[in-house]
């Protein structure tokens, strides 16, 4: 049998995220395939790298918990998106990585374009994290 948890369990976890990464997080779009684990060396060529705020998702709710606010930054190199990673304020340590599409590609993360050119501004559409277990 599987476990279940809770709605109240699962929101609580969720919203230990921004905690765990701590203030002035940071998103890094980057090419190529997702490495296999957080621990993993970070791979492809780091297109752009965005400061989040301090608090950068809403509360979880159902389970569930989304982006807050406009997450936009100027590209600094070319390149086609493959993958994210959000790591600490030192940009050492990953927390949450997955792949990234444009809307409607089915990937973890959505951005307007995944064709980048320098000084391009990337906007991140859509992030959700949803909880496991339900």
């Amino acid at each position: 049998m599987s476990l279940q948890y809770s709605v109240t369990l699962r929101n609580n976890q969720l919203d230990q995220i921004e905690s765990t990464t701590g203030v002035s997080a940071k998103l890094q779009i980057r090419t190529g395939a997702t490495p296999a684990t957080c621990a993993t060396a970070a791979s492809g060529t780091l297109l752009a790298e965005l400061v989040l705020p301090s608090d950068w998702m809403n509360a979880a709710s159902a389970g569930s918990k989304a982006k807050l606010g406009t997450w936009s930054v100027a590209a600094a190199a070319a390149g086609t998106a493959g993958h994210f990673r959000v790591v600490d304020s030192a940009g050492t340590n990953c927390h949450i990585q997955g792949t990234v599409t444009v809307t409607g590609g089915g990937g973890d993360m959505t951005l307007d374009n995944t064709n980048i050119a320098v000084g391009q501004i990337i906007t991140t559409n859509t992030f959700t994290i949803n909880a496991g277990n339900a």
